[in-house]
């Protein structure tokens, strides 16, 4: 099938581009799915493809306090930010409540009652005056992430945690995307292209080590070749990549 869709497929798809099942190609099936992995990996940290933005919610529990960090799944490459939370919200056990003393809570109880009597003038003017308050009196915790760990550490006093067990918080993130739930990831040409491309490397690899290889009937494989070929197109795709098909480098952590 040239568009592939599983990864079955897309192993099948690169074989048949190297010659099977006209030539044998000497790789073994691990080899070929090692490959297959190195492949994605690739594709999942550098193309934009490989990636999406997302909003992961993590319900604080006893254990994160006394281990003063938030573990993360391991599909969550970078962190962007951790979404500001208020000490004056509340948890009463069946929901989230605002403190009636809020600004945040008064402003929306004596202003806009009714959007059809109110600007939203006032609303936005109001709404960005208490934000810049909130930033220079309680201002953003800052935190640290690395995605080969998978904890998100936020710096503030878990002593007396700012946020207590039982809530939320909301963490601004890149998530690597998974071909096996979006299964068109699998028809990516730079993908079919690199992966065939690492395979063939790793046939060349295999043969080079008996010089030209002699098949039944005196055909002769130059595997040297091969694996000079296999190792350009390699080269030639990794810089297609960060130079075309990678996102503008921005600020993460991770």
């Amino acid at each position: 099938m040239a568009k592939p869709n599983a990864r079955s497929e897309l192993k099948d798809y690169c074989l048949r581009r190297l010659g099977f099942p006209v030539i044998d190609i000497n790789v073994d099936d691990d080899q070929v799915e090692d490959r297959i992995d190195d492949a994605l990996q690739k594709f999942q940290e550098y193309h934009y493809d490989g990636t999406y933005k997302d909003y992961y919610a993590y319900q604080i529990t006893e254990d994160d306090i006394t281990n003063k960090y938030v573990p993360l799944p391991d599909s969550i490459l970078g962190v962007n930010q951790v979404l500001p939370f208020s000490p004056d919200v509340v948890n009463n056990g069946s929901g989230v409540n605002f403190n009636i003393f809020d600004l945040n809570y008064q402003l929306r109880l004596n202003e806009l009652y009714d959007f059809t009597s109110s600007s939203y003038q006032y609303y936005w003017i109001a709404r960005s005056h208490i934000r810049m308050l909130e930033m220079i009196i309680q201002g953003e915790n800052p935190f640290r992430f690395n995605k080969k760990m998978n904890k998100l550490y936020i710096d503030m006093n878990w002593s007396a945690p700012e946020i207590p067990a039982g809530r939320y918080i909301v963490v601004e993130c890149w998530r690597a995307a998974d071909p096996e739930e979006y299964n068109r990831i699998y028809n990516t040409n730079w993908l079919k292209s690199y992966t065939t491309a690492l395979i063939k490397r790793q046939w060349g690899e295999n043969m080079k080590k008996y010089g030209n290889y002699v098949l039944p009937g005196g055909m002769v494989i130059n595997a040297v070749e091969i694996y000079t070929e296999a190792v350009a197109e390699i080269e030639k795709l990794e810089t297609s990549l960060r130079e075309v098909h990678e996102e503008p480098p921005m600020f993460l952590v991770g």
